[in-house]
């Protein structure tokens, strides 16, 4: 049976179920169909978008990593579509504007590399924006296919803050990325998942549902009245957000002031290239200068890879550690929580370039809504007084985990309004997923693993499934073993890479994609890789890397002509292991 979801469906009806399970969607992403991933806050879409990540990068397939905002893109270690696809701020495209976007070695070597292309936050990304990625990606790839014919997933809720137009918000014309004509052409799959992990039934949750329906009034007031001037359940302080875009900063500064004990620092670290350096700080909340004192009131800026805390968990400094003198935190849970630096990375095709080290924490007085997206408060205080968007009381309420958390100040109608285009939307929406949902029924197990072992062998051709048949012997004794972690105990054993290459019958590329992986995982540092240094002679060692280090990004290109031609790409990108690996 072949099956064409088309997202353009008039007089939809709900007889079906709307929604989608993570498992459903994962099937659907193997296979590899172009996807909407999306639902409601807390219904698992940043979870299922990392487990399709991994399966990707478990597979060899290099997966571009982006997002619309440049914190959303810090959240998922990964770029801002403007600048990986090479639109940056643009508004059109000319032809002239192409002819330089496609000429770029950097710009080439992101859309040649990539098989699949993922886009989080794509509520913010203008529909425009999302044609001029399509026209490079066509430009440089395949030009009769969507996207150049790139797995290409964009997820996100519409119903979160929309993107930044000019006119008024309520009548811009055609803004949304769901109106490019480059989602029509893309034919996404539109994966609605309902599973909520945040209110289950409490109140909050038919507030936030009426809402999305368009059918927010009085009714929806009643108990939003019964929080106003309220202080929150619990023992959480509550965080105000504020609607417009007044000095949060200064607020918090104002209040840590105001604490009559000893302020301590903590300096951000930092390793790799300035460009991507200086990306990662401008897109991450985690300040250069982060200043504490005990009493603070703070919060958590990052997701903790065992639980511990999330992006939005409220805690207040109760101490400094002895030694490092890391902070010592109590949630209002009463957990005790020592904050020890988390990272920040840039990755490019799997590779890092650059990151960034800090304490997690920053001050939590007061935030922005804009600045608050991603994240879960057990405590807020708001005012959507001001309100002067649609979506903003939406995405401002949908920061709390359950009614009792709320302190509202205030409240006006624009709080609880969405755009009526994405009210139609959504029913278009809901209609598509629920077809597919009917699609995966007609296929049997067998077929779905089927597909998705035949998306890995065509689909992404080259960069996934390897013949076996020539397998160096010693690999085939340790076949259960990771080909890059039998190079880590090669080096670990003091072997060159001409060694390990010709031992492993691999080529000398091969064994510095390893080392580069084994740099993403953490499983290797300078100690591992300081013998590779004899390779070249000291002085000609340390010419490329100063000129390495004087770069803005780190590029292979440049380098090679600088010294005419004098070292081999190889010999410039193994000191580049040393400039970047810590």
């Amino acid at each position: 049976m072949e099956w064409v979801s088309k997202t353009v469906i008039i007089g939809c009806t709900h007889t079906k179920k709307s929604f989608m399970q993570q498992i459903e969607a994962l099937d659907l992403l193997k296979m590899g169909k172009n996807i909407f991933l999306t639902g409601e806050a807390g219904s698992g879409k940043t979870y299922l978008l990392n487990k399709y990540i991994q399966y990707l990068k478990e597979n060899h397939v290099k997966v571009a990593v982006t997002a619309s905002t440049g914190i959303a893109a810090t959240h998922i270690q990964g770029n801002t579509i403007h600048s990986w696809s090479g639109i940056g701020v643009r508004d059109t495209l000319t032809d002239n504007d192409l002819e330089n976007i496609i000429a770029s070695d950097r710009i080439i070597r992101n859309y040649k590399n990539a098989r699949v292309l993922v886009i989080d936050e794509i509520s913010m990304l203008q529909k425009h924006q999302l044609d001029m990625v399509d026209t490079i990606a066509r430009s440089l790839l395949e030009p009769d296919e969507a996207f150049g014919g790139m797995q290409v997933i964009v997820c996100g809720d519409f119903f979160q803050l929309p993107p930044i137009s000019r006119g008024n918000a309520l009548t811009h014309e055609k803004q949304f990325a769901f109106e490019a004509s480059a989602w029509e052409r893309g034919d996404f799959y539109v994966c609605y998942l309902h599973e909520q992990h945040r209110q289950g039934n409490d109140p909050l949750y038919g507030i936030l549902n009426d809402i999305r329906s368009g059918t927010a009034g009085e009714h929806t007031k009643v108990p939003l009245r019964t929080r106003y001037r309220k202080e929150p359940d619990g023992n959480t302080k509550a965080t105000k957000i504020y609607s417009r875009n007044v000095n949060v900063d200064l607020i918090n500064e104002r209040e840590l002031a105001s604490i009559n004990s000893q302020e301590k620092k903590f300096k951000m670290t930092s390793n790799g290239y300035p460009l991507h350096i200086e990306g990662l700080k401008k897109n991450c909340l985690a300040p250069d200068e982060l200043k504490l004192k005990i009493g603070a009131e703070v919060m958590f800026i990052k997701n903790h890879m065992l639980g511990k805390y999330v992006n939005g968990t409220r805690c207040t400094v109760i101490g400094f550690e002895r030694g490092e003198g890391w902070p010592r935190v109590k949630t209002f849970d009463n957990d005790t929580i020592i904050a020890e630096p988390e990272e920040w990375r840039y990755e490019d095709n799997g590779i890092v370039r650059a990151t960034i080290t800090q304490v997690p924490l920053k001050l939590a007085w007061a935030i922005t809504i804009h600045k608050s997206q991603g994240m879960t408060l057990d405590a807020a205080e708001i005012d959507l007084g001001d309100a002067f968007e649609p979506g903003m009381g939406y995405v401002a309420l949908s920061r709390v985990r359950c009614l009792n958390g709320l302190k509202l100040m205030n409240l006006n109608e624009m709080a609880l309004q969405v755009h009526p285009k994405i009210l139609d939307h959504d029913k278009i929406f809901k209609q598509c997923s629920a077809d597919n949902v009917e699609y995966l029924k007609t296929l049997s197990t067998e077929q779905i693993a089927d597909s998705q072992k035949q998306t890995l062998i065509d689909r992404f051709r080259g960069c996934a499934i390897k013949p076996k048949a020539k397998i160096a012997t010693k690999a085939r004794k340790e076949k259960s073993k990771p080909t890059h972690l039998i190079t880590l105990e090669m080096l670990q054993n003091n072997q060159s890479i001409a060694m390990i290459a010709a031992e492993r019958n691999l080529t000398y590329g091969t064994l510095l994609t390893h080392i580069e992986k084994l740099n993403g995982l953490k499983l290797i540092n300078l100690q591992h890789i300081n013998h590779l240094k004899a390779a070249l002679a000291q002085e000609d060692f340390e010419a490329i890397f100063v000129a390495l280090k004087a770069s803005e990004e780190g590029r292979l290109m440049p380098i090679y002509e600088k010294f005419t031609g004098k070292f081999s790409y190889e010999e410039i990108r193994m000191v580049r292991l040393f400039t970047v690996l810590p």
